[in-house]
């Protein structure tokens, strides 16, 4: 089995123009405050919800859009950025297709899953839960970088 790391770009502010540079971006994002920490069971991050976009007419820049102006229904999402300053950070799905040879909602299912692993629940603002993934047979271990959300 291939470990390989991931880490995260830089987070940018939960603004418009800093979102709309995604469209037609395809990967997952990661939405998270700037400096509230959410206590989870086996310890505190930053990190509130975890997304995908699977195609570029939903890209990762309109589904960031979705949520910033509410009209994704995610009223966590919404009510956190009333309160809180938040900012995001995304993998472009591209960038792992040398590693990853299923489908980008797999792949979105193992880091939410991972994120369980670590932190003991689904991210506080995910309204889904993580799948179990082809029965976790995956050849490749991601060794995900989650400190960067602590």
């Amino acid at each position: 089995m291939n470990d390989v790391r991931i880490f995260f770009e830089a987070s940018e502010e939960f603004l418009l123009r800093n979102i709309q540079k995604l469209n037609g971006v395809v990967g997952l994002y990661f939405i998270s405050t700037v400096d509230t920490k959410i206590q989870y069971p086996f310890k505190q991050a930053r990190l509130i919800y975890i997304g995908m976009s699977e195609r570029k007419t939903n890209s990762i820049g309109s589904r960031l859009t979705e949520h910033f102006e509410g009209q994704s229904g995610n009223l966590g999402i919404t009510n956190y950025k009333k309160v809180n300053p938040l900012q995001f950070t995304y993998i472009n799905f591209e960038m792992l297709r040398n590693i990853w040879d299923y489908r980008i909602e797999d792949l979105e299912s193992y880091f939410i899953n991972d994120f369980v692993k670590n932190y003991g629940v689904y991210p506080i603002c995910n309204n889904k839960t993580g799948f179990e993934i082809l029965k976790n047979t995956v050849p490749v271990n991601l060794q995900i970088d989650w400190a960067y959300f602590d």
